[in-house]
């Protein structure tokens, strides 16, 4: 598949993704630096006053720039799949299966396309699936920052963490985190199901999963770590 439009790149898994059941979860990679120009063109006429508004309250320009960026381009893939302008697109909440607030999945109003947005410093990722998924990208962190969240993961990933020599475990703990954010984004629970409840691992060579789901490392990149979460399309929330 190519890309639907300039704006963006196409960001391959490390590994297949898929579904128990079939399909499989298209990733791209957005460059806001590359792209940002482009993307703050189409804004006006894409983005819908929510975004807008959200947009114009970072106090960053680079903050801005990335989710403009990253929001335009989201729309311009859905509305390819879709066959329609990306500014008529109507996005919605849907429950939280956690609590039931309106803080779950983003999803399309009145499409039944599975979609998952992550944006960190200039880069972003957004994937689509036929079954509900999440995608993250994540800033390799500080070694301190590494070790004190490290504590806080599944017991067996902060102790495969822990066997690795030190100059590797930030790289590795980036590597868990994206992985667990696109599952939790995919559940559409967040963090408030907690970061030591599901076990995704730090294996370079293969990602755990909660039941019925299959995870993925997406390259990108150096400095950074990225994951795609997609579901069995008949299991909405692992």
């Amino acid at each position: 598949m190519t890309s639907p439009h300039p704006l963006l790149l196409r960001a391959a898994p490390a590994h297949r993704v898929s579904p128990h059941d079939g399909g499989a979860a298209a990733v791209w990679l957005v460059d806001a630096v590359r792209q940002g120009p482009a993307a703050l063109r189409l804004a006006p006429d894409v983005l819908d006053a929510q975004e807008k508004e959200r947009a114009a309250g970072f106090r960053r320009q680079e903050d801005r720039r990335c989710y403009v960026t990253a929001h335009v381009a989201l729309r311009v893939v859905l509305g390819d799949r879709l066959g329609t302008g990306p500014g008529g697109l109507r996005f919605v909440r849907e429950s939280c299966p956690e609590c039931g607030g309106p803080h779950g999945r983003p999803a399309l109003a009145d499409a039944p396309v599975h979609f998952s947005l992550s944006h960190c410093g200039d880069l972003a990722l957004l994937a689509v699936a036929p079954a509900p998924v999440g995608v993250d990208i994540e800033a390799v962190p500080a070694p301190e920052v590494a070790r004190r969240l490290g504590a806080r993961l599944h017991p067996r990933e902060s102790a495969e963490l822990e066997r690795l020599p030190a100059a590797r475990r930030p790289a590795a703990f980036a590597r868990v985190w994206a992985r667990k954010e696109a599952c939790l984004k995919g559940l559409g629970v967040g963090l408030v199901r907690g970061v030591a409840r599901d076990y995704v691992g730090a294996d370079p060579a293969r990602a755990a999963a909660p039941p019925g789901w299959s995870v993925s490392d997406v390259d990108v990149p150096e400095g950074f770590a990225g994951a795609v979460a997609v579901a069995s399309s008949t299991t909405g929330e692992g």
